[in-house]
């Protein structure tokens, strides 16, 4: 049996003393919100902090705001996004995504900010301490070569979050704050094209919220690729969000990919969109556009030629739903849910 190695625990009241444990405790502290990542990880001596500063109590972490957008609490659970109708009508590749991260237990426990903070995977990296030992470890964790591709010098440990493609399509920004102040950044500059440093997020910075834009004319989508329909993390995530004008041309797109990279990718493709009609052939030669910047490598689930080849196919379904075709049977053979448009 893994156990959890030992810790002190802090359950701060406010942001401001989270904020203030941070700064004392340096960076052999570690925020814990859900904890469905990270207390698996200290099982496997992956990340190892002397202290975690809880933010269950923190007071107004939870919180559901409508403004000119949206605000959602960094703290809520992933249930309370499925759960929240402002989610579902305005921004549906948020609730989609939502929606597909883990199983229903573990998304009563996890929260946006963890997330989009998610450690990076690689078969090398999530394994228990004792088999990492045995290849002599892995860049990520104690040992000095990318076993994925042994001259690299960076580490290409991927991303696997699902909710940050959709929230980076729906140009979502977040709210870091410290003791030495806040900051907002967009969600796409958060992340770093390593598998090792992969967040721009300091170690005294809290993720307090996420901020969405008005969803006023945009329409938008998250497909999922794995195993099997539930649990596991994606393989393949594609996130789209299209503004159409009147006439039915797209006056804006955004296309992200996740699960291809160290960090969630923004096509180029989106830009190619904006001037055309969502027709098949449209819709044909941006997925192909958007499938040539996916660099998936052999660290994760499934085989990576394939991989590649459908990122054309996932790209087409989230456009086409968003053109307004009906998707739920592609949506129960692929993921297994409905997952169904609504409003």
């Amino acid at each position: 049996m893994m156990r959890l190695p030992w810790f002190s625990y802090r359950s701060p009241a406010t942001i401001a003393e989270a904020a203030s444990i941070l700064a004392g405790e340096g960076p052999s502290v570690m925020i814990v919100a859900g904890g469905t990542d990270l207390f698996p990880n200290m099982k496997r001596k992956q990340q190892v902090p002397k202290t975690l500063v809880s933010l269950r109590k923190v007071q107004g972490l939870k919180r559901i705001a409508n403004g000119t957008g949206l605000t959602l609490g960094g703290a809520l659970t992933l249930s309370d996004v499925v759960a929240a109708e402002p989610v579902r009508s305005g921004y549906r590749a948020l609730w989609q995504a939502a929606a597909q991260v883990a199983t229903p237990h573990l998304r009563n426990m996890g929260t946006p900010g963890g997330n989009l903070c998610l450690d990076t995977r690689c078969t090398y990296y999530n394994q228990n301490f004792e088999w990492r030992q045995a290849i002599d470890f892995c860049m990520k964790k104690d040992g000095k070569i990318c076993w994925v591709a042994t001259k690299s010098r960076l580490c290409l440990a991927v991303s696997s979050t699902d909710t940050a493609s959709a929230l980076i399509a729906l140009g979502a920004k977040v709210r870091l704050v410290s003791s030495r102040g806040e900051r907002e950044v967009a969600l796409a500059d958060l992340y770093r094209n390593d598998g090792m440093d992969y967040l721009t997020l300091k170690s005294d910075e809290i993720l307090t919220d996420v901020m969405l834009p008005a969803a006023s004319g945009w329409q938008s989508s998250y497909w999922k690729l794995r195993r099997r329909g539930s649990f596991y993390f994606p393989v393949l995530g594609v996130a789209a969000a299209v503004r159409l004008g009147a006439d039915g041309v797209v006056e804006d797109a955004r296309i992200v990919l996740g699960a291809c990279a160290p960090r969630p990718i923004v096509t180029k493709a989106g830009e190619l969109l904006i001037g055309k009609h969502l027709t098949d052939e449209v819709i044909a030669e941006i997925g192909a556009k958007a499938a040539s910047q996916a660099k998936p490598t052999d660290n994760t689930d499934l085989d990576l030629y394939w991989r590649k080849d459908v990122v054309a196919n996932f790209v087409g379904y989230a456009l086409r739903e968003v053109r307004g075709d009906d998707m739920r049977t592609e949506r129960m053979r692929i993921a297994r849910q409905s997952l169904q448009a609504v409003g």
